[in-house]
């Protein structure tokens, strides 16, 4: 399932209250290290250090963060959601709400922006992004990134629990 096969219910947190970027940055990266091992502040400065080329905000109230990592062997996923949303310098200028969080294998480079893009096109889809915003719990969220799993595979997106989130 791309990058989000790597996602666990552990590495999803709804509806997260943050002062802002760097709060929420910050947060994510102690949860990140909590299920990985790895130090917390290491996360975060690899976050700090892609964003402060650019913002990872793709638009549409979504963000991107990520970073590739010598010590980790397989990719690492997670998903926040944000209340309220913040501002995280966006090419479009609407708040963030939406977090995907991805740090990637340095080894495994030549395969990160292929990924990255299915990613981004990925959570595109207006009713992704509307289920994951409706989303109540972590099992929901889940739900929502299996439809890509199910696309690849040729079975219809329709037929699963996220089309019944989105439509709430």
């Amino acid at each position: 399932m791309m990058t989000f096969g790597n996602l666990s219910e552990e590495n999803i947190t709804l509806d997260l209250a943050t002062k802002g970027k760097h709060s929420a940055l910050s947060r994510i990266a102690v949860k990140l290290a909590r299920g990985t091992g790895l130090d917390d502040q290491a996360i975060l400065r690899s976050i700090w250090r892609r964003e402060r080329l650019g913002s990872t905000a793709i638009g549409r109230g979504i963000a991107v963060p990520h970073a590739l990592l010598r010590s980790i062997s397989s990719p690492v996923a997670s998903f926040t959601r944000l209340a309220p949303p913040i501002d995280f310098n966006t090419p479009d200028s609407d708040p963030v709400d939406l977090v995907l969080t991805v740090l990637w294998p340095r080894s495994e480079a030549r395969t990160f922006l292929p990924a990255l893009s299915r990613l981004f096109r990925m959570v595109r889809a207006p009713l992704i992004r509307e289920g994951l915003r409706l989303a109540q719990s972590p099992e929901e969220v889940m739900a929502i990134f299996m439809i890509e799993a199910r696309q690849v595979n040729g079975i219809p997106w329709r037929t699963n629990v996220a089309h019944s989130v989105a439509l709430r």
